[in-house]
């Protein structure tokens, strides 16, 4: 956290900066929702540095790209900041755990539950496991510990490569399984802020949804409750069994979910492709009035683009205010914006995640 910025100070100046940015598109009021300013993070990666007998964290400046010594980390969760040190203790003294290890990957939850992932340059053996064992146990008398261990085209799972997640929409919990090197929200305070935004965005509309880049169905759930019927896609196939698992845990019966890229799904709709994944799909049976997209920070394709013009309303996520301006000037030949928001993920940085709700002129 800076030293000589204050959290409001710094918010104040990203709601400024985004304002004039988006205020061609309308004199809409930005909705703010603020991030606790320290322990936020739900996951960290850090570089592991061997010094003689010594071994810590380290991470590398962005601007002078030099490394530097990190022992805690205030921007990551309080789990996270508790474990880092026990870690290194536990690893420092034992040659099979320490040797060839080169980074070290926190995956946590506000349940209270810890996947570390352990990456070597070397193969793991029956003797790491023995060892990667043992030291799950002694990290479980702490806080309930899940040990990975990866090398090239290698992956040892101890016990399961998941930690369980309740995030609380508008009163509700909803229970998700965040898998290990799959992308999950990192700010869970501020993902339960834009679940609850889109959940009011659509409340009282009329139809279907359609969801690209649907990941592990972090927004398909909650907003599923609003919809006859939810269709999403997605291309990543550890996301698509994790979205699986996750609309069963949630009692979800209106959703499906295709293993599609939004490229794919465009020419599917279009009729330009068809696809064995779509099979016992009856794309006729969809209203989809509705399209929710989140896209990575590239923003939505130009097929995509064009595709979204045929809704009566598009909710929009984004990663990348840059490029989400792109695809407004765009959208906004059909579209007006009909809200706008500003989810501040990752405080004490140039980055916003930004939501706009648009209705058809």
């Amino acid at each position: 956290m800076s030293d000589h910025v204050s959290y409001q100070q710094q918010l104040d100046e990203k709601v400024a900066r985004l304002s004039a940015q988006f205020t061609e598109f309308g004199n809409v009021p930005m909705a703010v929702f603020e991030s606790p300013a320290q322990y936020y993070r739900m996951r960290a990666e850090f570089r592991v540095w061997h010094e003689g007998e010594e071994l810590y964290h380290i991470m590398f400046d962005q601007q002078s790209k030099q490394k530097y010594r990190v022992d805690q980390f205030e921007t990551a969760s309080t789990l996270i900041n508790q474990a880092m040190p026990l870690l290194i203790s536990l690893l420092k003294d034992n040659e099979v755990l320490r040797r060839k290890l080169f980074q070290v990957d926190y995956l946590s939850s506000q349940q209270g539950e810890l996947l570390i992932s352990l990456l070597y340059h070397k193969q793991l053996d029956d003797e790491w496991q023995a060892q990667a064992e043992l030291l799950q146990q002694q990290l479980r008398a702490h806080f309930p510990t899940f040990i990975v261990g990866r090398a090239r085209k290698q992956k040892l799972i101890l016990d399961r490569d998941y930690v369980n997640e309740t995030l609380q929409v508008n009163g509700r919990d909803y229970l998700y399984r965040h898998v290990e090197n799959s992308f999950t929200q990192p700010n869970a305070k501020v993902c339960e802020h834009m679940l609850n935004w889109a959940q009011d965005c659509t409340a009282n509309i009329d139809g279907d949804l359609l969801e690209l880049y649907c990941g592990n169905g972090n927004f398909s759930i909650p907003l599923a409750a609003n919809f006859r019927k939810v269709l999403a896609t997605e291309i990543a196939k550890p996301s698509v069994d994790s979205a699986q698992h996750n609309i069963a845990s949630n009692g979800v019966s209106n959703l499906d979910i295709l293993r599609l890229s939004s490229e794919e799904f465009t020419q599917a709709w279009r009729g330009d492709r068809k696809f064995r994944r779509l099979e016992g799909i009856d794309l006729p049976s969809y209203q989809l009035d509705t399209l929710f997209v989140d896209p990575p920070r590239a923003g939505l394709d130009e097929q995509t683009r064009e595709m979204a013009m045929n809704f009566k309303q598009v909710l929009y996520i984004s990663c990348n205010p840059d490029t989400l301006y792109r695809d407004l000037q765009r959208l906004s030949d059909r579209y007006q914006v009909e809200k706008l928001a500003l989810f501040d993920q990752f405080p004490f940085t140039h980055h916003a995640e930004m939501g706009v709700w648009l209705t058809a002129k």
